[in-house]
């Protein structure tokens, strides 16, 4: 069984969407521990109630960006686990810990990358009057937002939507993508080519995503 461990700075939605999957039997992988550079993030909540260890990292605690990266290093090393998710990760992940961990770092971002990286991505696509957003899931490298991409999922974007309102959409998809995404890396089903992840999807139900209905066996398995 893969081990995987989570990165959250706030309330964790996406981490609760892997918390449920793992319990459903979608994701048949264990949890080794939630890392958090927030005392006060709602995650360490979800993850107790689930029985997940928490290790947080109070950036606040530390004089220097270096400093702090440090202790992460060890933490990450320390937990001895073949992925790391980040599920509303706050921060830029520092070099070393991206050449330390290559391949081994997903991540989860609000917007159809490349376009909208960074912070707020929901607010930058309404003021950029786009009519399609959504969410990607990609593997980290030592760019913002720029490793390859593992999924992305389409939502619409309507001319009375606010950034509460497109934000509420996108993290519905999130929350089917990340589990999808996190299956499809722990089971080793995809090569990288150059800039592209080639998914091998199989021909059976196991590669639905969580909470799709729309498709049935024989179908194309991406739902998105």
């Amino acid at each position: 069984m893969k081990r995987i461990a989570v990165l959250a700075s706030g309330r964790g939605s996406n981490f609760q969407a892997l918390i449920d999957a793992i319990r459903d039997g979608y994701l048949n992988v264990a949890c080794a521990g939630l890392v958090t550079d927030n005392p006060g993030a709602y995650a360490i909540v979800r993850a107790r109630e689930a029985g997940i260890p928490v290790r947080v990292i109070d950036y606040s605690l530390f004089s220097t960006k270096e400093d702090y990266e440090a202790a992460l290093f060890s933490v990450m090393q320390s937990l001895d686990v073949d992925l790391f998710v980040l599920a509303g990760y706050m921060r830029i992940l520092g070099p070393r810990i991206v050449r330390e961990f290559s391949g081994r770092i997903i991540n989860i971002h609000p917007a159809l990358l490349p376009s909208f990286a960074g912070l707020h991505a929901q607010r930058q696509a309404l003021e950029y009057g786009v009519r399609v957003s959504g969410c990607t899931v990609h593997f980290v490298d030592e760019g913002m937002d720029t490793g390859p991409i593992i999924i992305q999922a389409c939502v619409p974007v309507f001319p009375g939507d606010d950034e509460e309102s497109l934000s509420a959409r996108i993290l519905e998809k999130e929350h089917q993508c990340l589990p999808w995404a996190v299956r499809i890396v722990c089971e080793g089903r995809f090569r990288i080519e150059g800039r592209r992840v080639l998914v091998n999807e199989g021909n059976d139900t196991k590669n639905i995503a969580p909470g799709d209905t729309a498709h049935r066996p024989g179908k194309d398995r991406n739902p998105f």
